[in-house]
């Protein structure tokens, strides 16, 4: 091959290639912070007084079949059965009353196959809205799946 031929074709190359490489990277975060967005509207209506098991199930849905949830303040360690079955019996007991009435999702820094999440709830509380204090939350992902969850507030 022509040497300048060569010269003029590796860059256009690797130009090309890092730019498939941003797209990728893209449509990635893209896709994570659908899942993310998913995650916190089918929480917020499952919440909410008068949802169903089958707002539970759509939650559930968006969990792998061996996700697990940690909560490292309380020391809590949960499969995803037995956080389902805690959600259901929080809904047949009346838990879910519309208390919480938002999430307000400061920031986030989405990678690979994670994100981690800064977020409040925003709650009614004697008939004042109030929001809690900043909350971090680490998602983990594979399959277009949440994997893992570990709460850290």
């Amino acid at each position: 091959m022509n040497k300048n031929l060569f010269s003029f074709i590796l860059p256009v190359f690797l130009i090309s290639n890092t730019n498939v490489a941003q797209e990728a990277t893209e449509a990635h975060k893209d896709s994570i912070n659908t899942i993310l967005t998913k995650y916190y509207n089918l929480n917020l209506k499952m919440f909410q007084e008068g949802s169903t098991v089958e707002d539970v199930d759509n939650a559930f849905n968006l969990f792998t079949d061996d996700f697990t949830y940690t909560h490292s303040k309380f020391n809590g360690f949960y499969t995803r059965e037995s956080l389902y079955k805690s959600a259901l019996r929080n809904l047949n007991e009346g838990n879910y009353d519309g208390r919480v009435t938002d999430f307000k999702i400061e920031s986030k820094i989405i990678g690979l196959k994670a994100a981690a999440v800064q977020k409040r709830f925003v709650e009614k509380k004697g008939g004042v809205i109030v929001e809690s204090e900043l909350q971090m939350t680490l998602f983990e992902f594979r399959d277009g799946k949440i994997s893992r969850i570990v709460e850290y507030w």
